[in-house]
């Protein structure tokens, strides 16, 4: 479990519970300092919406053409940015599955007559 969901459930067992701070980091396995951590990263929703409409409009192109594509706009982003989003949003290319190749002139084998023969 991601330590979002556990802070989720240490919230729930306090409320619904009212079980002490201590007790139901214990029982989720939560760190008290993880509970009470804030992050400080910048809000990446702009980020977020431009990506996926880019990577709507372009179908077939993966996360590095869509960073160089961001960085012709003027994003000043990281491309393992890119690709953390990229991946979180499930805008992973679809992998097109290979043709069976068939040959026209194709010959039976004639039947083995003895061992080892082919």
């Amino acid at each position: 479990m991601k330590p979002s969901q556990k802070k989720i459930l240490v919230q729930f067992l306090r409320v619904g519970y009212k079980l002490p701070l201590r007790k139901a980091c214990q029982l989720v396995r939560l760190n008290r300092a993880a509970f009470s951590y804030r992050s400080q990263a910048k809000d990446q929703s702009a980020l977020k919406i431009r990506l996926r409409d880019l990577a709507a409009s372009r179908v077939r192109y993966g996360y590095r053409r869509l960073h160089v594509l961001l960085q012709r706009e003027g994003w000043k982003v990281n491309p393992k940015r890119v690709y953390r989003i990229y991946q979180v949003e499930g805008l992973s290319l679809r992998l097109m599955r290979t043709k069976k190749r068939v040959s026209a002139a194709r010959v039976p084998c004639p039947p083995a007559d003895a061992p080892n023969e082919r």
